[in-house]
């Protein structure tokens, strides 16, 4: 039985490895969170020889409130390092001022 624990990985928790992407929308601001599974949305890129290049992911993603289509676009090496990236009808934003905006937006109770 410890054996098959230990297969699937029970009591240990899951490491994430997913990319996390804050998208701000241009239009209305709102910032959308993105969770990425590198392992199976990154799209193998070959160079003229054939030769694995790198990955590419291409996300469109769609904020909740104007509904608004954005596109995101990320270039990565080999290694699955980030080398470039760029986004068409918003801006990347971070973890800290997503949280900071859901914070605000959740209503607080009591006073």
């Amino acid at each position: 039985m410890r054996f098959l624990r230990a297969l699937f990985g029970a009591g240990a928790p899951p490491a994430d490895e997913a990319i996390h992407l804050y998208v701000r929308c241009a239009r209305c601001g709102t910032i959308v969170h993105v969770r990425v599974d590198p392992r199976n949305e990154l799209l193998l890129e070959f160079d003229d020889g054939g030769m694995p290049a790198g990955y590419r992911l291409v996300k469109e993603v769609m904020d909740a409130r104007c509904f608004r289509l954005m596109r995101a676009e990320l270039v990565y090496d080999r290694s699955r390092r980030e080398r470039e990236r760029s986004i068409a009808g918003g801006a990347f934003a971070t973890r800290e001022e997503y949280e900071r905006q859901q914070g605000a937006a959740t209503p607080r109770s009591g006073a």
